[in-house]
């Protein structure tokens, strides 16, 4: 065995949490390792530790990185072996130049130590070309996509002469096709001698691309799984995640569907700053007491535009079109409106317009709901604490308190703290944004129960999703768009993957 790290015996605490417990991982030179576990298992963690930003003398075991025994004080110590890790979050500067982004803290000197600006795009260039990208050097990040900022963020350590490339989510935020290249990019670097190691939860991705993957499940190693064996499924990582077997990764429900609550008609939308350019044309849904309807949609379809113009005019201008709410035509102008008419919007973006990150759990989940703890403009505050709790139980939240910082939260968690805020406002219709983006399997099946209860009890949820196979196994009725206009919906028993794509790629009569 070739290996090109081990790390040995990584035990890392935080007060109260033991994160990582005598956590051992063996990665071979030129392999692709994937790290796969639930929400709060150790995995950033881990890299973390790796890459400095837990220093030498913070955790305990061994780090032994091409035969060396390394003491990594900071992220620059680990650059200067070559390793780099790219996180979720990515650290670009969105009003700086690619180049600049490139070269930033490895600037590109000539003469009298200036920088070299004809070097630094010259190189950029060069970079660029190794990661698939034909963006001119001087263009500003900010004015691309996030599939380009990620290939971006891996050219930066291309040029930092990487030899261990470590990948945090990379293609949680990515469309199918930007995931595709970005996989296909990590083959290529692999021929190159390049090693990677990719933390991710999309176990189809895994499946495809990685040589091994290790599990880790509540900050210990419970295995490493060579993926090239047949018996190297997804059923066998996820029962290695969770600790048991998902016999059904969609827990059953038998619907009981009610009245019509919510009608949504020619709706339409114009881009906030782009004058002329339309979003949402014309589009139309319904959805019923106790009834799970799901919007389907490729990258740039207008599914969060809809539901965000829904939810109290929050994007876009010129909006027209008419809302029903149980039969009678309502008017929503403004978020405050939306919420008092029983409506409710979680984001597909928690961290953005979901939560405060440096707000404690409690103030998160009453955020929405003061009104029903105040009177004359005075929160009482017991009440606050005693709503908390009851949700902190019922959604099984794992924090040791509610006055926990949310930002401090696994992505799991985080997401149950939103659910819990607008369950909190006992809205009738509840739209959900990408309800399981970046979650764990684990995780996503307890944000299944959470819907299927909020069903049971007459709720009408309305779920928008990337994923097919989750609409399939979650939803009543699914509506497509696409190019800003609904193109058809089915019921489940009649969609599958492929009469939804097809209904996702093309233009067709509007549907009622």
């Amino acid at each position: 065995m070739n290996n090109i790290l081990e790390m040995r015996s990584i035990t890392k605490t935080f007060p109260g949490v033991k994160a990582l417990q005598d956590v051992t991982l063996e990665v071979e030179r030129g392999e692709i390792h994937a790290i796969c576990g639930e929400n709060g298992a150790g995995k950033s963690t881990l890299m973390k530790v790796l890459s400095g930003v837990y220093p030498h003398g913070s955790y305990e075991g061994d780090i032994v990185f091409e035969g060396e025994h390394l003491r990594i004080g900071s992220i620059n110590d680990s650059e200067a072996k070559g390793i780099v890790i790219i996180h979720q979050e990515l650290a670009l500067v969105p009003y700086l130049s690619v180049a600049e982004n490139i070269f930033l803290g490895n600037e590109q000197r000539g003469r009298g130590g200036l920088v070299d600006w004809n070097k630094t795009n010259a190189e950029a260039v060069k970079l660029l070309a190794r990661v698939g990208l034909t963006e001119l050097p001087v263009t500003p990040v900010g004015t691309l996509g996030v599939g380009k900022q990620q290939l971006i963020e891996i050219a930066k350590a291309l040029s930092k002469e990487v030899k261990l490339l470590i990948l945090d989510e990379p293609t949680a935020a990515l469309n199918d096709q930007d995931s595709e290249h970005l996989l296909d990019l990590l083959r290529h670097l692999k021929g190159q001698g390049i090693t990677s190691i990719m933390i991710s939860h999309k176990l189809n991705e895994i499946a495809e691309i990685a040589d091994r993957t290790t599990i880790i499940r509540d900050g210990r190693t419970i295995e490493t799984i060579d993926m090239s064996l047949p018996t190297s499924t997804q059923d066998r990582i996820i029962k290695g995640m969770v600790g048991r077997d998902l016999e059904h990764r969609y827990p059953e429900r038998t619907p009981a569907i009610g009245a019509e609550v919510l009608r949504v008609e020619d709706w339409s939308v114009n881009h906030p700053t782009q004058v002329g350019r339309v979003v949402v044309e014309n589009a139309s849904f319904t959805v019923r007491a106790g009834e799970v309807v799901g919007i389907a949609g490729l990258m740039g379809a207008g599914r969060t535009e809809l539901a965000m113009s829904v939810f109290g005019r929050s994007y876009g201008r010129d909006i027209k079109g008419r809302v029903y709410k149980n039969g009678t035509e309502i008017t929503i102008r403004s978020v405050s409106e939306a919420i008092a008419h029983g409506l409710a919007y979680v984001s597909e973006d928690r961290k953005k317009y979901g939560l405060n990150l440096i707000e404690d759990v409690k103030r998160n989940i009453s955020a929405a709901g003061l009104h029903k703890m105040s009177k004359r403009g005075w929160v009482n505050g017991n009440e606050e604490l005693k709503v908390a709790e009851e949700y902190r139980a019922s959604m099984n939240i794992k924090t040791p308190s509610v006055a926990a910082i949310v930002g401090k939260l696994s992505g799991g968690n985080q997401q149950k703290v939103v659910l819990s805020k607008w369950i909190f406002t006992d809205a009738d219709v509840l739209i959900l944004d990408e309800p399981t983006r970046g979650i764990d399997v684990g995780a996503k099946y307890e944000i299944y129960t959470i819907i299927n209860r909020l069903v049971a009890a007459g709720k009408a949820v309305v779920v928008i999703s990337s994923e097919l196979p989750e609409l399939l196994g979650t939803c009543d009725r699914i509506y497509t768009l696409a190019f800003g206009r609904m193109t058809g919906v089915l019921p489940v028993a009649e969609a599958t993957q492929e009469n939804l794509m097809e209904l996702m790629t093309k233009e067709k009569e509007q549907v009622q």
